[in-house]
C-alpha cells in the first residue's frame, strides 16, 4: 500500500522539484559573497515549509480514506478544481510567454538576492515552498492523497517524507553540490540557471497541463467511486 501511494505522489513531487524559480533562486545565491550561509538556509527553509505544509493538511484532511465520508467527497472535489485551477494556469503561461527572441521576465525580487541577509534566505526559502500558490497545490494534493490511503501514523510519516525528500532534491541537491565542490559546482549550475530561464514558460506549461489532467482524473475518480 505504502509504495501505491508513494507512486502516486511522484508526479507531483517531480513538479515540485522541477519549478524554475526556486531553482534559480537558489542558483543566484550560491553565486553570492554568502553563499556558504544563504544557500543552506534557504534549502532549509524550503524543506521546512514543505513539510510543515503537508502536516497540516494532513491534520485536515483526517478520516478522507472512507470514500463515503464527507472529507473524501471534499478531497474529490478539491482535486478537480486543482486540475482546472491548473489547467487555467496553464493558458495563463501561455499567453505570458514571451515573444521569439525575447528574453523571459524573472521577478523582481530576485534582482535583490546578491544582498539578501541569511534570514531572509530561510524566509524565502519557506515562502517559495508552502505559500506560492503552485507549489502549496501541489503539496496540498500529494497530502490530500495520503490522507485517502488510510496508513498507520509510521506509513503517513514514511510518504510525507519521501514526498518532501523529492520535492526538495533539486534545490538541496544544487547547495549540497556547492558546498562539496564549489568550484567544480559553478559551471553546471550557471548552466541550469540558464536554460531554466530560458525554457521557464515551456516546463511549467506542460507540468501544468499534465497535472490539471491527473488531478481531474484523480477526482473524478474518488466521486465515482
Amino acid at each position: 500500500m505504502l509504495s501505491e501511494v508513494i507512486g502516486g505522489l511522484l508526479p507531483a513531487a517531480a513538479a515540485v522539484a522541477l519549478s524554475p524559480i526556486p531553482i534559480i533562486a537558489v542558483v543566484v545565491m550560491l553565486g553570492t559573497p554568502r553563499a556558504r550561509s544563504n544557500g543552506p538556509l534557504f534549502a532549509v527553509g524550503w524543506v521546512v515549509g514543505m513539510s510543515a505544509a503537508s502536516v497540516v493538511v494532513l491534520l485536515v484532511t483526517r478520516g478522507a480514506s472512507d470514500p463515503d465520508s464527507v472529507a473524501a467527497t471534499g478531497i474529490g472535489w478539491g482535486q478537480v478544481a486543482l486540475g482546472v485551477l491548473f489547467f487555467a494556469m496553464a493558458v495563463r503561461q501561455w499567453k505570458k510567454r514571451p515573444q521569439p527572441g525575447a528574453d523571459p521576465v524573472m521577478p523582481s525580487w530576485m534582482a535583490t538576492l546578491d544582498d539578501t541577509t541569511p534570514s531572509r534566505a530561510l524566509v524565502l526559502g519557506s515562502a517559495l515552498s508552502a505559500a506560492n500558490p503552485k507549489n502549496l497545490a501541489l503539496v496540498v494534493s500529494a497530502a490530500a492523497t495520503i490522507a485517502q490511503a488510510g496508513l498507520t501514523t509510521g506509513g503517513d510519516v514514511a510518504a510525507t517524507a519521501v514526498f518532501v525528500a523529492i520535492g526538495s532534491s533539486t534545490v538541496v541537491g544544487a547547495v549540497v553540490l556547492a558546498t562539496i565542490a564549489p568550484r567544480r559546482a559553478a559551471a553546471p549550475l550557471a548552466a541550469v540557471k540558464e536554460f531554466m530561464a530560458a525554457n521557464s514558460v515551456a516546463i511549467m506549461l506542460v507540468i501544468l497541463v499534465v497535472l490539471g489532467a491527473k488531478f481531474v482524473g484523480d477526482g473524478l475518480g474518488v466521486l465515482g467511486g
